[in-house]
């Protein structure tokens, strides 16, 4: 796959020239704007980082969110309100919608025309936030967050088709923030600081570690129904998520197994996938099972709603959260108020 990925490395190579030299423009608007993205194909976390800055700074700002809705059947400038569905809107933007009702979030392919008519629909809007917007660089974000895989850092990965890079590596040095992300909760300072050495960020850039903490499982279609993990549990895990490595470390400590059905990353499920979802957990002998997802696949599962209610499957969600190591959310959070403070003046 190397010539292949040398081919694809000189088209992004052309890219970021031509907006280097101006011939692709890069717009900024009077708004506020923070983009969260990655170097890599998925994986890294961008959507629970959005989700904690939405749940920090919602009561002190009017925020949007902005994405492109990947692999919903609809195009152009999308508002999204809770009744709809993903594919109308994407799983992402309609799980934001669904966990913070009062967040304006829009979807749409170009996001440069998409910011003034966020602005239209809601001229209070005080912040902007950018779902995966990293190699979208019609926007200039006045605040540039790159997140990174603790256990799949873009230092040792490679440009697609080789790699899972979208850009060579030295594209890091655009970013104004970089968060290593998924790291295990008890990292040590030594790893840490290892992984600081090899990534070398720039004067100007900050560097944060973070890791997830999961929250207790709901039922896809009542979260007033909650589960307990138990150690003589079994879970049959529906996930089509970029990376399930760090959701099966965490489980299979808190359960007595876990069988996974994994899908490619946005995977909308067919009636054969529901079908065969039904067979497998029938399959499973224990006397305590369940079916377990994460809230990005629920959006989509929910689109079998009939048949998962009609036939009594116990289908729950995993939420979760990202938690700053090292006490890093007080200077984390320090950085974005004095990135909004300094907008203003």
């Amino acid at each position: 796959m190397a010539p292949f990925a040398l081919l694809y490395g000189l088209g992004v190579s052309l890219n970021s020239l031509f907006y280097r030299m101006g011939v692709l423009k890069s717009l900024s608007f009077n708004v506020p704007v923070i983009s969260v993205g990655n170097l890599s194909v998925g994986g890294a976390g961008k959507t629970p980082h959005i989700e904690y800055l939405v749940r920090n700074f919602r009561e002190y700002l009017d925020i949007a969110t902005l994405s492109r809705g990947y692999k919903r059947k609809t195009q152009g400038f999308q508002l999204v309100h809770p009744g709809l569905d993903a594919e109308a809107v994407g799983d992402e933007p309609l799980q934001f919608k669904r966990k913070f009702p009062d967040v304006l979030v829009a979807v749409a392919e170009d996001r440069s025309l998409a910011i003034p008519r966020i602005m239209m629909e809601r001229p209070s809007t005080q912040l902007i936030l950018l779902d995966d917007a990293f190699q979208h660089r019609s926007v200039k974000p006045g605040l540039n967050i790159l997140l990174t895989e603790y256990a799949h850092p873009f230092t040792r990965d490679w440009l697609l088709p080789s790699g899972r890079l979208r850009e060579w590596r030295s594209a890091y040095q655009r970013a104004d923030v970089i968060i290593v992300s998924k790291c295990p909760p008890d990292l040590s300072a030594e790893a840490a600081e290892k992984l600081r050495a090899e990534i070398n960020p720039l004067p100007h850039q900050q560097l944060f570690f973070t890791c997830y903490d999961y929250l207790r499982p709901y039922y896809i279609f009542d979260s007033r129904y909650q589960l307990n993990f138990t150690p003589d549990l079994e879970v049959l895990l529906i996930s089509a998520i970029a990376r399930t490595d760090y959701l099966m470390d965490y489980l299979q400590e808190q359960v007595a197994a876990v069988r996974p059905l994994e899908y490619e990353d946005h995977h909308y499920f067919s009636n054969y996938d529901i079908a065969d979802m039904q067979r497998s957990f029938e399959r499973m002998d224990a006397k305590s099972k369940v079916i377990l997802t994460t809230e990005k696949d629920a959006t989509r599962l929910e689109l079998h709603r009939a048949y998962l209610q009609q036939n009594r499957l116990p289908v729950f969600v995993l939420p979760v959260e990202v938690r700053f190591l090292f006490d890093g959310k007080e200077a984390f959070d320090a950085l974005v108020k004095q990135f909004l403070v300094d907008f203003t003046v």
